[in-house]
């Protein structure tokens, strides 16, 4: 083990690899080549993953005694997988990150000027991402013959952890700035809760800048002033699209690694995906899966390892020796295939790079902590209303009518919308109707709210009056603030 002395050699820890599909193997290969030479001391327990155990006819991509060895060894390695198209299978890293608790994903990227090309040389942004909530829920529905809808939602303890291990982060790594994206300014209870979230736990890190940016404007900025930005704070879906632009700018998509952390498991993965196309050519840049393996090895506490491959890995780039998706005539020297390029890493083991900044984990830098207790708020729930979304074939003053004939005792009709714009009792004859409508019966003393039996009385009523319903919502306050949007133009 050249390099590490054998006194300060750490007790073997337990990693699950999972070598996955198409470029997979071949990066994980040259990975864990790296691995073993930087003097990670490893014991590794392989897993089938992907492909393979989808066609098997299972819809997860995971057997259940890969499910063993992680909750053996609580850290898994994983190359990127192919999922088949059609047959209900589902995406396997969603249901390793939810079963796991694996709620908060990390995406380092940095642009590597002059090496690699990039219009930014000063961009080093940690992309924070929620892994579990939002739209990535895939709770799905079919409604009608023509509408669909995928449900949003966001917890507060969800978001609380995400955002305090934001914080926690931009304080283990000494960053000087955390930023939040949403789209509160439409999505007001969800979007809206996850930046009232934000603001109260910065409270709680004075020594840290925090701003906040409406994602749409502020992904214009991160895509054309990168420098601006440290540590972004952001929910699921506003993530996955983020931290994949902010790693192409930076240089390539292939060079960015992530680390998915919970309060008892870690994954580590590059962002991109299994690329078959490139499968079995010695072709594919490994960098994303050696620099996850590198955040794996600061999880599990190897620091002098971590950075004896993290600096071989940079001066390997300083020396020109680039696979083909980075590799740049006058400024690439060899352009090499994945194996020889893991090898021109373990051959710059021990060296740092000349010009790009060589990394320290010293040993008073700790882990971010990322198990939180959470209190939740003390607030009274009261029922007040019901959307009942129906389908009707009709004229709308035709379904009010009807509607205002099957109110039921203390509960009265208020208003019909389409797709969240105002049908009835304002509504405008341009606007496109289709799929269900919405259909909004609130209780006529909110102070008193209602109980679930009227709101069962009521659906009887539409039901007896022969109005298809497709889909309910109940509507609460909480201590007296209505806890549901109002549709436009109402």
């Amino acid at each position: 083990m050249p390099g590490v002395s054998r006194a300060k050699a750490m007790s073997k820890a337990g990693v699950t690899v999972a070598y996955g599909d198409g470029i997979g193997p071949e990066i994980m290969s040259a990975t864990l080549e790296v691995l073993e030479a930087a003097g990670a001391e490893l014991a590794l327990e392989t897993i089938e993953i992907g492909r393979s155990v989808y066609l098997r006819g299972n819809a997860s991509g995971i057997e259940p005694t890969a499910w063993e060895s992680l909750r053996r060894t609580k850290v898994f390695l994983k190359a990127p997988i192919t999922t088949p198209q059609g047959g209900g299978y589902k995406s396997l890293n969603v249901t390793v990150r939810k079963a796991l608790g694996l709620y908060a994903n990390i995406r380092p990227c940095l642009s590597y000027v002059p090496f690699v090309e990039s219009k930014h040389s000063d961009l080093d942004v940690v992309i924070v991402r929620e892994n579990e909530e939002d739209l990535y829920g895939g709770i799905e529905h079919r409604q009608s013959v023509d509408s669909f809808q995928c449900l949003k939602i966001m917890t507060r303890p969800g978001t609380e952890r995400l955002v305090r291990y934001g914080f926690e982060y931009a304080r283990s790594y000494r960053r000087k700035k955390v930023s939040c994206f949403t789209k509160d300014n439409i999505m007001k209870l969800t979007d809206g809760m996850f930046h009232k979230v934000f603001e109260e736990v910065g409270a709680e890190y004075p020594e840290i800048e925090k701003e906040h940016w409406i994602v749409d404007i502020g992904a214009a900025k991160l895509a054309d002033t990168p420098q601006a930005f440290d540590v972004v704070v952001v929910p699921n879906l506003y993530g996955d699209i983020l931290s994949d632009i902010v790693a192409q700018i930076a240089g390539s998509v292939g060079l960015a690694g992530s680390a998915n952390i919970g309060a008892q498991y870690a994954m580590f993965e590059a962002i991109h995906g299994s690329a078959p196309r490139r499968a079995g050519q010695n072709l594919a840049n490994p960098s994303g899966l050696l620099l996850a393996a590198v955040q794996m090895l600061l999880h599990i506490g190897q620091r002098e390892a971590a950075e004896r491959m993290h600096n071989a890995w940079l001066r390997t780039l300083e020396d020109g020796i680039h696979t083909y998706d980075i590799f740049r005539d006058g400024k690439s020297r060899q352009k090499v295939g994945t194996k020889e390029f893991g090898q021109a890493v373990i051959g710059n083991l021990g060296k740092t790079p000349r010009t790009l900044k060589p990394v320290r984990y010293g040993e008073e830098m700790r882990n971010p902590r990322s198990s939180f207790p959470y209190s939740p708020p003390e607030e009274r729930k009261l029922l007040v209303g019901v959307d009942v979304f129906v389908e009707f074939p009709g004229r709308i003053e035709d379904l009010a009518a009807a509607l205002r004939e099957v109110g039921g005792e203390g509960v009265a009709l208020e208003s019909i919308a389409n797709r969240g714009m105002s049908v009835w009792p304002f509504g405008l004859g341009e606007t496109l109707l289709a799929g269900p409508f919405q259909c909004r019966f609130l209780a006529k003393d909110a102070s008193l709210g209602l109980s679930q039996r009227a709101i069962v009385d009521l659906l009887g009523s539409v039901e007896a009056g022969g109005i298809e319903f497709t889909k309910t919502e109940l509507l609460y306050t909480f201590n007296g603030t209505e806890g549901f949007s109002r549709s436009q133009g109402a």
